[in-house]
Order: structure tokens, then sequence, then C-alpha cells
């Protein structure tokens, strides 16, 4: 009983109160990879990380060695890790974060097996115009939120002090990584129900590169933002699926049209070029 008061205080504290939580480092050893780290935030309201081989292998399935693969959204690195094990160091991971909060984490985690990846933490939005905007979040402790034009709290009525950059994903990896842009072949897209404003303003590279790209779609999203999400991926030669978690054997649903995104309330998807 005296364990649950002391959750319930902690959770409550982190909604209400602004203040930073620092992270504890991990030890996982795994069949393939070996001895695997990864920085746990201390934040009560963010699950724990348990790094598996499950999980590395499902993104192996897409992501060769050497590879450049894209996490925008990347929070503490909880999908930047698995993706950057699986590109590994001779490969280059790029993890997008605007929240100073979580990102401090993030790059704690791109320090981490550095003999197994490379990972690069960056502290911007991915936008459809370079610009800068303000990041709300439900939450005092900054654990979830997003981005706006305006400071309306759409996603929360706490806002960070500094507005966050956003940047065109196409002209930075053009000004950056031109030698690496030919190997993109993976790009990760969670951002709080703004996954499809997202793609739509890298849909060039998706045409150019055919990498394979991840979203999800959220409860509260309506038929019709399901079915733009859906419009948006499913890009000619695309195939777009519905996959029950980031894990080798997990169950994977073919969606075969815009309705199909009304079955399932949140699911992670992702489009696979097979033309």
């Amino acid at each position: 009983m005296l364990n649950f008061f002391i959750i319930y205080f902690s959770n409550k504290k982190a909604r209400r109160v602004t203040q930073e939580y620092s992270y504890k480092i991990d030890n996982f050893l795994l069949r393939d990879e070996g001895e695997i780290q990864f920085a746990n935030w201390l934040n009560p309201l963010v699950k724990h990380k348990t790094i598996t081989q499950s999980e590395i292998n499902f993104y192996k399935r897409f992501i060769k060695k050497g590879d450049l693969v894209v996490d925008i959204g990347a929070n503490i690195g909880d999908t930047t890790v698995p993706m950057g094990l699986a590109a590994g160091k001779e490969g280059l991971t790029l993890g997008f974060d605007p929240n100073p909060y979580v990102f401090k984490i993030l790059e704690a985690n791109s320090k981490l097996n550095s003999g197994k990846a490379n990972i690069i933490p960056l502290p911007y939005a991915i936008t459809e115009k370079e610009s800068e905007f303000f990041y709300n979040s439900s939450e005092a402790s900054f654990a979830n939120g997003g981005i706006q034009e305006i400071d309306k709290g759409y996603h929360g009525k706490y806002s960070l002090q500094q507005k966050i950059k956003g940047i065109r994903l196409s002209d930075f990896l053009r000004a950056n990584y031109p030698e690496q842009m030919d190997k993109l072949s993976f790009i990760k897209v969670d951002a709080e129900g703004l996954d499809s404003t997202i793609l739509k303003s890298i849909k060039d590279l998706i045409e150019i590169y055919k990498p394979l790209v991840i979203a999800e779609c959220f409860t509260k999203s309506t038929n019709e933002e399901r079915y733009d999400l859906f419009n948006t991926v499913a890009l000619p030669g695309y195939k777009v699926y519905k996959f029950d978690d980031f894990d080798e054997n997990a169950p994977v649903t073919l969606i075969s049209n815009k309705e199909e995104m009304t079955n399932w309330k949140t699911f992670n998807l992702y489009a696979e070029y097979s033309a």
C-alpha cells in the first residue's frame, strides 16, 4: 500500500511540477548484439525501456548495416537505439526531438554503444518550412508534447519558455549528409498526431529514395485524418501494413484501402515499397 501512494504522488508531482529528472544506465545482454546499454529516464510518467533482441531484429528486416535511418520524434531514444544497432557503427542514425527535457536523455543514449551504433541526436522538429514554434505539453515534466505556430496549448497547458526550431528534413540532409542520402532506407515518425503533416513535408525524400516509413494512428484521429494518413503513405509502389509491436514476432496485417484505417483505434503502421 505504501508503494502505491509513493507512485501515486510521484506521478502527480511529475504532471504538475516542472522539474528535470536524471537517468539510470541499464545493461542488457543480447544473443547477437552482446552487451547493450540504455539510459532510462527517471521521470515516473515514462515507462521503463527494455532493449530486446526481438526488437532489434524487427528493424533488421528493413535496415542493413551502413544504412542512413531517421527517427523523427525520437524522445529519449527508445526506438533510436535499436534502429541504430540495426544500422551498425558503419551506418548513420539521426534522432530528432525538439523537447529539451527528453533531448538530454537522447544525447546520453547516443553516446552509449558507440562501438555498435552511430547515433547523432538533433534538437529540431521536422516541419514544412524552417521556422520557430511553441512547444506545449499536458505534463509539467514534459514527458510528451507537440509544436504549434501559436501558443494556444493544443498539446497541453504547459509551455516551454523558449521556442524550438523547425527545419525541412530534405534541406537539412542535403546540406549536412549529401554522401549518405543514397543509403536512406528507413524513416520513423512519431509526432503526437502530426505524423501526416510531417510525412507530406518529406514526400520528395520518400519518392526519390523509397525508404520504409513508420507512423502512428491515434485514438482521437477522425476518419478523415485516418484516410489522409493512409493516402499520404500509400504512394505508388507502396503497400501499407498495421503491426502490433516493434517485435520480429508481432502480427502484421495488410491495410488494403483507407476505409480499413477505421478498424482499429491506436495503432502503428508501416509503408513498404515493393514495386
